[in-house]
């Protein structure tokens, strides 16, 4: 029953960056770039989510290795003005810095709502993505914690500032 969450909200708002999850491959050139958002058609569309409404709000289409301080001021700022709709925000963003970025936003401010961060280590087109699971991962995460910032990721949630990428591995670790 809802009442027994943390986060009795039943609207989630998302705020995409691109990354690898929304890579699409251009048969044209041969590329694999950021285009357009890709959580709502391809993974939000498909979800079972009858008690659950979203808001999908594009920050922009970056490769996380491309992001720069400028570039996490403005995901900082629109996670600060959206929590003002007092929702849960899940940012889909690029593994490559995404850790970063959640470390220089948990810096800037304090958030009033969970705020989850996740991506994928391959884009949600190709058959074997984790997409999927760390989409749908972050949406349970954001119903059961408190405001803060976290990492959601191959069925693990990481507390921000201390969470990094372990390439070796593929996915993410919590850090002391």
């Amino acid at each position: 029953m809802l009442e027994n969450y943390l986060n009795t909200s039943r609207k989630i708002i998302f705020l995409t960056t691109g990354g690898t999850i929304e890579k699409t491959y251009d048969e044209g050139d041969g590329s694999l770039a950021n285009r357009t958002s890709l959580i709502e058609p391809r993974i939000l569309s498909k979800l079972r989510l009858p008690y659950t409404s979203w808001e999908v709000s594009s920050i922009m289409f970056k490769d996380s290795l491309d992001m720069t301080d400028v570039d996490r001021e403005v995901i900082a700022k629109n996670i600060q003005d959206t929590q003002e709709k007092g929702h849960p925000i899940i940012v889909i963003h690029g593994t490559d810095t995404m850790a970063e970025t959640a470390a220089f936003c948990h810096e800037k401010f304090s958030p009033k709502v969970p705020v989850i961060f996740t991506g994928a280590m391959r884009p949600v087109g190709l058959e074997d993505t984790d997409a999927h699971q760390n989409v749908t991962e972050a949406l349970v995460t954001s119903k059961l914690l408190k405001k803060g910032f976290y990492v959601a990721f191959h069925g693990e949630v990481f507390s921000v500032p201390n969470v990094r990428k372990n390439k070796k591995k593929g996915t993410f670790e919590q850090v002391t």
